[in-house]
């Protein structure tokens, strides 16, 4: 998804919907050694930059989101809907694809 945005932040998650960025995995050994981009795996880990209020249940009561901003989540690897603002990538991912809430 190509989005005419000019900073994410004008961007606002509906209801059970969370705004994640990917981690980028280090390019550098703790001995010092720098790695090809080739060498270096895709992590599953992501940060929420902003999340919806949630989805509806069968009577209307709104469901509490399980994330809130700034938390740290494992993410599928596969799947939300990518945006790209910029240089930087997004995903768009469900509340309930999120795998774990990794805590601090």
């Amino acid at each position: 998804m190509t989005a005419a945005l000019k900073s994410i932040r004008a961007l606002a998650p509906l209801l059970d919907r969370v705004l994640v960025q990917r981690v980028k995995a280090e390019t550098k050994t703790a001995g010092g050694i720098f790695l090809p981009e080739s060498a270096v795996k895709e992590l599953n880990e992501a940060k929420v930059l902003a999340v919806g209020p949630g989805g509806l249940d069968r009577e209307g009561k709104r469901i509490p989101m399980s994330v809130g901003e700034g938390d740290r989540v494992l993410i599928p690897q596969y799947g939300g809907s990518p945006i790209k603002v910029g240089e930087e990538e997004y995903s768009l991912f469900r509340d309930h694809e999120l795998l774990a809430k990794i805590k601090e």
